[in-house]
C-alpha cells in the first residue's frame, strides 16, 4: 500500500480529472488525500469522505472583485501568473508542506497550475508526478518562440518562487515533474508533436516528452449536484447543449444571448440546453424548481431549457452537439462521447485547446467576443450536419478509451510509487 497526496487548485476543471484517479488508487487499497485551497469544493467533486488538509490561497479576482473580462492575450497570462498562480503557489506552500508531513506520501501529485506542489515536494525530496489537466501547456513553448521577453519574464518568475517556497539548487520546473506528467489527452486531439520536442519551442515543455504517459479522460461518478427535467428532451429534435464553464460567467451574457437566438431560429429540427449559472439570462429562476410532469407540461418554452446547473456527463449521452469556451475539461468530456463541438475561446488556454479542436476535425472555431447570431446558426448547423465533424469527433472518442483513463494513471502513480520506471499504456 502506498500513498498518494493530490495537490490541486481550488478549479473545478482541474480536479474533476484526478477524482477518477484517486478513486482507483483507494479501490487498490492505496491511501489517498487532498491539499487543497479549498477543500468544500474537493469534498463536494470527490465525495464528503475525501481527506483534505486544506491550504491558504486566492480567489481568481480583479481590483473590483471579479476578473477583468476583457484580458486577453499577454495581458491576460500576466494577469493569471502574477495575480493568481504565483500567490497560489506561496499561499499553499505552508499546507502542503505541513500535509506532506502529517500523511506522508509516497508520491506528490501535484497539478500543473498548482506549483506549490512540486516544489514543496523537491524540496523535501519526495516523488511527484504532474497532473496536466490540459494538453495547452505541451505546445506553450512554440508559442513563446516568438516572444523572447515573456519567456523571460515567466523564467524569472519560477526562478524566484522557487527561491521563496521550494529548493534554491533544485532544476525542476514545476508544472513538468521530471518522472512523470499525467496527461489526460491523447495525441489524437492535442496533436501528434504536442510534448515530444518536434515543435520549433525549447525549454521544459518541449523536452518533456519522454516522461508524458496519455491516459485520455478521466471520467468518474460525480456526486449528483442537478435535478434535470429528462422527459422535456424531444427526441424528433436535435440536442445541442451550451456552456461556459464555472470560470467564465462574469463575461458571457452577450454569447449566451446570441446562441439563444440562433437555436430558437431553429426550433424546428434542433432544441437547446443552455448553462447560466449567473441568470445573465434572467430566464431560469423558475425552471429550476420545476422537478414534476405537470410543471413541465406547463412549459411555455419547448425549445430552449435555460439552466443554472446540469448534470453534464449524463446530459453529453443525449447530446448531439456542444458549444462552449473550449474549456479543456468540457471539450474532452464532450470528445469522450464523440460528440462535435462549436468552440468560442476566451482567455487563458482556451485558444490553444480550440486549435486542437479544430486541427483534428472535430469542431467549428468562432469568436466569442464578436459572433452573431446568424454566425454561430451556420457554425452549429454545420457541426450537426456536415459528417466530418461526428467522425473525428468519434476517431477520437475511440482513442480516448483506448488510453485508459483512470486506471491507466493509476498504474503510472503505482509504478513510480515503488521506483519502476512508468511504462506507455497498451
Amino acid at each position: 500500500m502506498s500513498g498518494f497526496l493530490f495537490v490541486v487548485p481550488p478549479l473545478v476543471g482541474h480536479i474533476n480529472p484526478t477524482v477518477g484517479v484517486a478513486a482507483e488508487l483507494t479501490a487498490r487499497g492505496h491511501r489517498v488525500a487532498w491539499a487543497s485551497a479549498d477543500p468544500g469544493l474537493v469534498r463536494r467533486l470527490a465525495g464528503d469522505e475525501a481527506v483534505v488538509f486544506p491550504c491558504a490561497g486566492p480567489v481568481l479576482t480583479g481590483e473590483d472583485g471579479v476578473r477583468p473580462a476583457d484580458l486577453r492575450g499577454p495581458e491576460a497570462l500576466k494577469f493569471l501568473w502574477e495575480r493568481f498562480l504565483v500567490p497560489l503557489a506561496e499561499a499553499m506552500a505552508p499546507g502542503v508542506r505541513a500535509a506532506i508531513g502529517e500523511f506522508g506520501p509516497d508520491v506528490v501529485v501535484a497539478d500543473q497550475q498548482a506549483f506549490a506542489g512540486g516544489l514543496v515536494a523537491e524540496r523535501l525530496r519526495v516523488p511527484w508526478a504532474t497532473s496536466s489537466t490540459t494538453s495547452a501547456e505541451f505546445t506553450f513553448a512554440d508559442a513563446l518562440a516568438g516572444m523572447p521577453k515573456v519567456a523571460d519574464w515567466l523564467d524569472t518568475l519560477l526562478h524566484e518562487l522557487r527561491g521563496r517556497i521550494g529548493d534554491p539548487s533544485g532544476t525542476a520546473d514545476p508544472r513538468f515533474s521530471p518522472r512523470l506528467v499525467l496527461a489526460f489527452s491523447t495525441p489524437e486531439l492535442a496533436g501528434a508533436g504536442a510534448g515530444t520536442g518536434t515543435g520549433t519551442g525549447a525549454g521544459a515543455e518541449a523536452e518533456a516528452g519522454d516522461r508524458i504517459r496519455w491516459v485520455g479522460p478521466s471520467m468518474a461518478t460525480r456526486p449528483d449536484s442537478a435535478d434535470f427535467p429528462w422527459s422535456w428532451l424531444d427526441p424528433a429534435r436535435a440536442t445541442v447543449l451550451v456552456t461556459l464553464g464555472t470560470a467564465n460567467t462574469d463575461v458571457g451574457a452577450r454569447f449566451l444571448a446570441e446562441c439563444r437566438d440562433a437555436l430558437r431560429c431553429r426550433a424546428d429540427r434542433v432544441q437547446a440546453v443552455i448553462v447560466d449559472p449567473a441568470n445573465v439570462l434572467g430566464a431560469h429562476a423558475d425552471l429550476d424548481e420545476m422537478d414534476d410532469m405537470d410543471d413541465l407540461n406547463d412549459m411555455d418554452d419547448k425549445d430552449v431549457l435555460i439552466r443554472s446547473v446540469v448534470p453534464q456527463l449524463p446530459l453529453l449521452e443525449q447530446v448531439d452537439a456542444v458549444v462552449c469556451h473550449a474549456g479543456h475539461n468540457t471539450v474532452c468530456e464532450a470528445l469522450w462521447h464523440g460528440v462535435p463541438l462549436v468552440v468560442a475561446p476566451i482567455r487563458d488556454d482556451q485558444p490553444v485547446v480550440a486549435g486542437q479542436v479544430v486541427d483534428a476535425g472535430a469542431g467549428v472555431r468562432v469568436r466569442f467576443g464578436r459572433v452573431t447570431a446568424p454566425k454561430l446558426g451556420a457554425a452549429i448547423d454545420a457541426v450537426l450536419h456536415e459528417p466530418g465533424y461526428r467522425s473525428a469527433a468519434e476517431r477520437i472518442r475511440t482513442a480516448f478509451r483506448a488510453a485508459g483513463g483512470a486506471g491507466a494513471a493509476a498504474t503510472h502513480l503505482e509504478e513510480l510509487a515503488i521506483g519502476a520506471p512508468a511504462k506507455e499504456a497498451p
